[in-house]
């Protein structure tokens, strides 16, 4: 089972089939992503998982989504991987490690509105799936790279609703200093280091 799929607590549904045909298209496309060159791997296996969407099989769609955002992020394809990332939330609004990964690359994309509303699905996510220590090791992270005040803020206010109250101190004063002390300035390594991250979220 794909590492996503466990992440999410799915399992391939024994119980309804794909319709006849659909295997050998998905064997294809397996085959297509295998022997793919770098920079290419991740779309077959994105087309996989629309397959399995559509033919009503939602968790072998996931298995394919999370191996294509892999590859993706591999191929250095973050935004494509963002766009995967959001599929998995649609079909599953309580991922919690996709929701991680999707406030990174958000961030690498400076898209700070759809950083705040993941950074806040991620943390009633990670509350109801009682994962509050890594998340709030998470978002600490997360805070110590961004200059950006109101996310810097939300970042505060996120740890406090995860009961970590001298972290979301320590954050609050970054937002009002402008930022930690290892707070990234330059857009192209701040893109770099949040990438690095998203990856990092799915070793």
């Amino acid at each position: 089972m794909n590492r996503f799929s466990q992440w999410l607590g799915f399992k391939p549904n024994s119980s309804k089939k794909v319709p006849k045909g659909w295997e050998t298209k998905l064997a294809k496309l397996e085959a297509e992503a295998d022997n793919a060159p770098l920079g290419f791997r991740g779309q077959p296996l994105n087309q996989a998982g629309d397959l399995c969407l559509k033919a009503g099989d939602h968790a072998r769609a996931l298995q394919y989504y999370g191996r294509a955002i892999d590859a993706l992020l591999q191929d250095e394809h973050p935004e494509v991987a963002r766009g995967v990332a959001s599929k998995i939330i649609r079909i599953h609004p309580g991922a919690i490690r996709t929701l991680y990964t999707l406030t990174w690359l958000d961030l690498a994309a400076l898209h700070m509105a759809s950083a705040l509303t993941h950074l806040r699905e991620y943390t009633e996510a990670a509350k109801r799936g009682e994962q509050t220590n890594r998340a709030a090791d998470a978002i600490v992270e997360m805070a110590k790279l961004v200059r950006e005040h109101e996310f810097l803020n939300a970042a505060g206010d996120a740890l406090g609703r995860l009961g970590f109250d001298n972290l979301a101190d320590r954050v609050h004063t970054w937002a009002a200093d402008g930022g930690s002390p290892d707070a990234i300035d330059d857009d192209d390594e701040f893109r770099t280091q949040c990438i690095r991250a998203a990856i990092g979220s799915n070793a």
